[in-house]
């Protein structure tokens, strides 16, 4: 019993242990907008929009974070999945960090007139932590089926596996479509 404990507690610090959102199920009902955050147009942003006729990658982060896994952004990037098929959202968890709000306002408008395939928006009170159990003050990353179930759920900085395997299931999944 003993060991047990001690392999439970060595698998929660080291983040080998995600909780978050259950896979193969649709996660709970998120709207983010007026004073909760909104898309950098203002308008709000539901989890509803993860239920389309494409795979949603959907990053969240710290802003402070943001660098830690642009090698998985890199690498689906060269992949170039049709964007009839595929999309990114980057949710900032303004909340939990020291940068003003507006200077990461600035910066993202700026990488959304760069990346028009990519959703961005701005979560200021931590909602997807609270609601979703997403690790605060991290890097997470998120694959959601066409049915807006979870395929696949990963925090901190990304080894070259979790990279290959998330892009084995993205591949998996698109193959199905055709």
């Amino acid at each position: 019993m003993l060991r047990l404990t001690f392999i439970l507690l060595l698998l929660f610090f080291t983040g080998a242990a995600f909780a978050g959102l259950p896979l193969g199920e649709v996660p709970p009902l998120v709207v983010l907008k007026d004073d909760s955050g909104s898309k950098m147009d203002g308008s709000p942003w539901s989890s509803k929009e993860l239920i389309s006729a494409k795979l949603h990658v959907l990053f969240y982060a710290d802003p402070d974070e943001g660098g830690k896994n642009s090698h998985v952004d890199d690498a689906l990037k060269a992949e170039n999945y049709s964007p009839e098929k595929y999309t990114t959202v980057a949710i900032l968890n303004m909340a939990a960090t020291w940068i003003p709000d507006a200077v990461i306002n600035f910066k993202l408008k700026s990488r959304q007139e760069e990346d028009k395939s990519t959703v961005f928006v701005k979560d200021l009170e931590k909602t997807l932590v609270q609601q979703w159990g997403l690790k605060d003050d991290e890097s997470n990353i998120m694959l959601f089926g066409k049915d807006g179930k979870l395929l696949y759920s990963g925090a901190g900085k990304f080894t070259e596996n979790q990279v290959q395997e998330l892009l084995k299931i993205i591949r998996d999944e698109l193959a199905k479509t055709l």
